[in-house]
């Protein structure tokens, strides 16, 4: 198998690289003018034009009312928990196939993560398996949803779209409302993508986005929260700029805030981003056919691709190895790594880590089956074209 996986996939990458990345930015677009045009006003920190401007373009894209800019992905979603009420000693749902992120923005809460399944089709939180397993553990009381187990309360569901492809939302939503729970999207690694024709990020309350060097588009470092709330789009913005009450010169401040804004400077790359950004989902899709048509014939794996109800962006693509070819997942990482094709394994489960170890969890069988099965191949929006044409 190792070999002619390797063949497939030169057959789809260009032959003239001695290494191909997992994911590279792509800057081909006004990145350089806009950056010059912040150095050379001097305005670089997080107050200028390309913040507001980039705000404004992203709350158009994605299809909310507000998005508030910051400074990584982790950030927006601490806010967002913060601001649908996850205090100290709450439980917050979500699944243990996520980037540590998730984890860790629970854990600055003061709030303790709860771990949940995926479903092999989305690589997502399980919204049907979370239910059954909400009515054996849950209690629904008038002040909210309690573990019956642990006695803390359960404040939020926090699903988490992986490599791209949209959970499955209308059974989550539904949850969500029986058992008086917050649902707060981490749609760090969705911007493109759309459930059911809505793109991801706008179903609850709140969401939060990431623009790292490697996502689909890239302000260098940072993130973004989104909602349809203008009350929790003010507190958003409010807090994560410390907090300080407006004055021209005075330094006030009426709450424990953040140094969260995005500066300038990033913004101003991402707006040169966001202006690429349909031809790179179309570059993604066409890199993600010619994947699908390389391994299709391919015994022993399977490409994943979006599920049905919706339209992925194709962030990182993944194979998912049949369970009797699980064994040779880390002779396929070496093996494609040596040939200087970048190659890695799903995130390691939440529930591993010594910090979380101790966490409340569900039955995590399909994750644990996932973990060990998936890898992640090349995904550049460069790699779109045919190389072999070329």
């Amino acid at each position: 198998m190792i070999p002619l996986l390797i063949e497939k996939l030169r057959s789809v990458l260009p032959a003239d690289r001695s290494f191909i990345a997992l994911h590279e930015p792509n800057f081909q677009g006004h990145e350089w003018d806009y950056v010059k045009e912040c150095l050379d006003t001097g305005w670089v920190s997080s107050v200028g034009k390309y913040v507001d401007l980039f705000e404004q373009q992203l709350a158009a894209y994605t299809g909310v009312h507000h998005a508030v800019a910051v400074v990584n992905g982790t950030a927006a979603l601490h806010i967002s928990l913060l601001l649908v009420g996850v205090e100290a000693g709450d439980e917050v749902l979500m699944p243990t196939l996520t980037f540590i992120a998730t984890a860790n923005a629970v854990t600055y809460c003061g709030a303790i993560p709860h771990f949940v399944d995926s479903e092999e089709r989305t690589l997502g939180l399980d919204p049907r398996k979370l239910d059954a397993y909400l009515a054996e553990i849950a209690e629904v009381r008038g002040d909210g949803c309690f573990n019956k187990q642990t006695g803390r309360r359960i404040k939020a569901v926090v699903p988490m779209h992986t490599f791209g492809h949209p959970v499955d939302l209308d059974p989550l939503l539904d949850l969500c409302e029986r058992y008086q729970l917050e649902l707060v999207e981490d749609a760090a690694e969705s911007l493109g993508s759309f459930y059911k024709g809505k793109h991801t990020g706008g179903f609850g309350r709140i969401a939060a986005l990431s623009f790292n060097g490697n996502k689909v588009i890239t302000t260098g470092g940072g993130g973004a929260i989104l909602t349809n709330d203008p009350g929790l789009a003010q507190r958003a913005k409010h807090l994560t700029t410390t907090a300080k009450v407006p004055h021209k010169w005075e330094y006030n401040h009426d709450a424990v805030g953040y140094n969260y804004r995005l500066p300038n400077l990033n913004a101003a790359l991402g707006c040169a981003q966001l202006e690429q950004l349909p031809g790179f989902l179309e570059q993604k899709r066409a890199l993600a056919q010619h994947y699908q048509e390389a391994l299709q014939d391919m015994a022993g794996l399977t490409f994943v691709t979006e599920p049905d109800f919706a339209t992925s962006n194709y962030w990182l693509n993944a194979i998912v190895l049949d369970e009797a070819q699980a064994q040779l997942r880390d002779e396929l990482l070496k093996a494609t790594n040596e040939q200087g094709i970048m190659t890695r394994p799903f995130w390691t489960g939440m529930h591993k880590l010594p910090m979380f170890a101790q966490c409340p969890r569900m039955d995590l069988a399909v994750a644990e089956s996932l973990e060990r099965r998936t890898i992640n191949i090349p995904s550049s929006t460069f790699l779109g074209g045919r190389h072999d044409e070329a």
